[in-house]
């Protein structure tokens, strides 16, 4: 027993000699690597304004020094980004270089950037540009100096062909003239911005469509788009020429401001004022408030007005109702001109006829007035009238003048309700300013009501 205990401790003590020898030999220090250094980025230009014929060529290089960092160079990965200039890059495009100390951009890459950014055409920008050298996962980011650079844009060809008449108008379902072509003049023509860039301001119907043509009153061919059932085509998106669909109009009555952007195939449709509607839904159309005439409030305040044509037979009465079925507020009579949500039938007085409704939801009042329209003027003396007949909802006259005369249109030989035109645009204003027969010659002369809260006229010279 004693003989193995003095074996085992043989044993330790050769290891204990082992682990002193390990422990004595000398170790070279570790080597520490030092951080990257940014790089300092330089360009072959500071100004560059290509042409069309540029747009595939190199007309900027970068060149960037080596960050040094303690990897293969091969591997750090370098991002530029463009911006315009006195942003501090916050919108910057970017594009991604790995293990290179250079890039080159096309007339064609920077013009793109360039009208990304909003510019105009033939006019210079200030830009700046710069690197962001990293490691493969992004660590240890090093920014250059930023480096100025003037840009101007060149024309490029439009993505959509531009009307060749210089001239844009729209027609359709959801406008004042609906499918008539050729269109009231000008309240559907378009402004022309520029040479790529049309704008318009225009009274619109919900849940209609429309065609934007290049000549008033020509069907040869249209602006449209490829498939009116994509999800929020209404609010803008892509558009050509002579696609298969109708532009699918906006969703609510209004006022609408829509931008076609030929350059870029985009068209914008922004509201500027919603209507609110009552639909008159009764006796006298089968009670369906899906096919109902409607009044509207133009300010979207509760104030409602509009017309509506009654034909002879029936009980005459209705209600008003918040939207196109029975299943939002409804509105019946409480006695003495006021609205009830509990109330009777409303009811038109008279046995037919053209009415006009006003009615207030946040008042809950109403009054209800027959009109027959007529033309009244210089023509005949500020005195007597020109009648006017009603035509599936359009009143209709005849006038004939030995020069220049102006007019209004007056309902019921009373100035009371009369309409003119305080803008020059055929859309009509109560007490709005004379309308203008231009000239010798007899004149027909339409009224049309029908749609609440933009009225709108034509005179056509026969």
């Amino acid at each position: 027993m004693k003989k193995n205990l003095q074996s085992i401790k043989n044993a330790f003590a050769i290891m204990l000699m082992i682990a002193g020898l390990w422990s004595c030999e000398k170790i070279d220090p570790l080597e520490i690597y030092g951080p990257g250094t940014a790089s300092t980025l330089t360009a072959t230009a500071s100004t560059v304004a290509p042409v069309v014929a540029d747009s595939s060529k190199m007309v900027l290089t970068l060149n960037w020094t080596n960050p040094s960092y303690s990897v293969d160079s091969s591997s750090v990965k370098y991002l530029i980004q463009v911006d315009s200039a006195g942003r501090n890059f916050a919108k910057a495009v970017e594009k991604v270089v790995s293990g290179k100390l250079s890039a080159s951009f096309t007339a064609k890459e920077l013009n793109s950037i360039a009208l990304g950014f909003g510019f105009a055409f033939n006019v210079a920008y200030n830009m700046e540009v710069r690197i962001i050298s990293s490691h493969a996962n992004n660590n240890e980011r090093l920014l250059s100096n930023a480096l100025p650079l003037k840009y101007t844009p060149y024309v490029t060809p439009p993505k959509v062909t531009i009307p060749a008449s210089k001239a844009l108008f729209l027609v359709g379902s959801a406008t004042a003239g609906g499918w008539n072509n050729p269109v009231p003049m000008p309240s559907q023509e378009f402004t022309r911005i520029d040479s790529v860039t049309y704008e318009g301001t225009f009274y619109m119907k919900g849940g209609q469509q429309y065609l934007c043509l290049p000549v008033n009153g020509d069907w040869s061919n249209k602006y449209s788009v490829k498939d009116n059932n994509a999800v929020g085509l209404n609010t803008g998106g892509d558009f050509g020429f002579n696609l298969s669909d109708n532009f699918p109009g906006p969703s609510k009555t209004g006022v609408y401001k829509i931008r076609l952007d030929f350059q870029a195939g985009k068209f914008t449709v922004t509201p500027v004022q919603l209507y609110g509607l009552l639909w008159v839904a009764g006796d006298y159309q089968g009670w369906n408030p899906g096919n109902a005439p409607q009044i509207a409030s133009s300010k979207n305040d509760g104030d409602h007005e509009g017309y509506v044509q009654v034909n002879a037979g029936g009980s005459y009465e209705f209600k008003l109702t918040s939207q196109a079925d029975w299943n939002g507020t409804n509105y019946g009579d409480g006695g003495a001109g006021s609205l009830s949500t509990s109330g009777g039938n409303l009811k038109f007085p008279g046995a037919g006829g053209f009415f006009r409704i006003n009615a207030n939801t946040t008042s809950n009042t109403f009054s209800i007035t027959q009109t027959t329209w007529a033309i009244i003027g210089s023509l005949t003396g500020w005195s007597s009238e020109i009648g006017m007949n009603l035509n599936n909802g359009i009143w209709e006259g005849t006038a004939t003048v030995g020069g220049r005369e102006e007019f209004k249109f007056r309902a019921n030989s009373d100035w009371g309700i009369n309409l003119g035109d305080n803008n020059a645009d055929n859309s009509l204003e109560y007490n709005g300013a004379n309308l203008v027969l231009p000239s010798a010659g007899t004149y027909k002369i339409t009224l049309d009501l029908t749609n609440p809260g933009y009225y709108t006229y034509k005179v056509v010279k026969q």
